[in-house]
């Protein structure tokens, strides 16, 4: 008998989201924008405090635009967390703009001010100042985010938050994605809230939304006939979607508790075993949604590895992800300037993402405790 299958991290519903969508479709509003774009972007501002949201096709898209918004061009060049997702930086590249990767820190494996603000010297002496900062919090963990604004205002650069993992996630009493000039979400499937595809941007600069929102709907200028006097872009979000969307939100906070509830139940099955490090937050500032639930596994005297794991649990229908291979490291941006200290490789290597779903049941977990237990014997 095969095992039903654990998802890293699936879709879940509320059961909200229904009324929404079938008023979308009691009132015909099945084609882009509409009541429910209008009202999610206001709930999703209110929720994120920050002044002003536009609902995009995906978080891709809103970094997209966020750099667009900032004129930036060919051979610019961009700082971005080389510990990530690849659309933290293609559409630096979408935008014929150079990726300066740079490397991580151990305590919450995002962007390094350290080597952020050698980054900086050295481009500025190379007569390069970068244009902007992307900065990723990864699996839902807040980045150092006071040592960053403080190099980033230093040196007058301005910073783009990718809080695509981090819905829900604080600093400092702040959420994650309301420190920069703009912050960037995601609402694909296995995000922490979906609207299956989708993604927004956000900025407390109304020109900065305003204009996003022109270009999301393919640049039409203001006339009786379809008029462009630039470039535009179909990225705008659908009403029914964004119905999804409304239905999500409403329930954020509790799945943010669930997300941190797996993070709480995973930490103390590992007290068991030392050589086993789960992913916390250092100190009280920050608080994570614990989107994924990250391991590291050390040197031990048991031949216990990240794919001994990650295989054996496959073999049980439990899907399990190695952690983000770093951006410099890959074959599509290996080109690109890097500085490194050596910590985003070394977590690639030792490092899996468990699953932690919102809405993983207490017998998945016996599964995955029973599953791993005997891996680990």
């Amino acid at each position: 008998m095969i095992n039903t299958k654990i998802w890293l991290s699936s879709p879940h519903l509320s059961g909200n989201e229904q009324k929404y969508v079938q008023e979308a479709f009691d009132t015909n509003w099945v084609a882009p924008l509409g009541p429910n774009v209008n009202n999610f972007e206001t709930e999703l501002a209110k929720y994120a405090g920050v002044k002003y949201v536009s609902a995009l096709s995906s978080g891709t898209a809103a970094l997209h635009l966020a750099l667009m918004m900032l004129g930036v061009k060919q051979n610019d060049e961009i700082l971005v967390s080389s510990f990530t997702f690849s659309a933290s930086v293609n559409p630096i590249v979408y935008q014929c703009a150079t990726p300066v990767f740079i490397d991580s820190e151990a305590d919450t494996w995002n962007m390094s001010p350290e080597l952020l603000e050698k980054a900086i010297n050295d481009r500025i002496a190379k007569g390069k100042k970068p244009k902007a900062i992307i900065i990723v919090h990864l699996y839902g963990m807040p980045a150092k985010m006071y040592e960053i604004i403080q190099i980033a205002t230093k040196y007058n650069i301005p910073v783009i938050e990718d809080a695509a993992e981090a819905l829900g996630s604080t600093y400092d009493g702040k959420y994650c994605g309301a420190f920069g000039l703009m912050g960037v979400f995601s609402f694909n499937g296995n995000k922490i809230i979906t609207t299956s595809g989708g993604g927004a941007l956000l900025s407390n600069n109304k020109e900065y939304i305003e204009k996003s929102r022109f270009l999301a709907t393919q640049a039409r200028d203001n006339a009786p006939h379809y008029q462009h006097s630039q470039i535009g872009y179909n990225y705008r979000m659908s009403n029914v979607v964004a119905g999804i969307g409304r239905g999500q939100l409403e329930v954020i906070n509790e799945r943010v508790e669930q997300r941190r509830n797996n993070f709480l139940r995973y930490k103390e099955f590992f007290k068991d075993y030392p050589y086993i490090k789960v992913l916390e937050e250092p100190n009280d500032k920050f608080y994570s949604n614990h989107w994924l639930t990250t391991i590291t596994i050390e040197s031990n005297d048991k031949n216990i590895d990240r794919e001994l794991i990650r295989i054996e649990l496959e073999k049980q229908n439990i899907e399990t992800r190695p952690l983000w291979k770093p951006m410099h490291l890959q074959p599509v941006f290996e080109k690109y300037p890097a500085y490194l200290n050596g910590v985003s490789e070394d977590l690639f290597n030792r490092g899996l993402c468990l699953p932690s779903g919102s809405n993983l049941t207490d017998e998945d977990f016996e599964r995955i405790y029973d599953s791993l237990k005997a891996i680990l014997k």
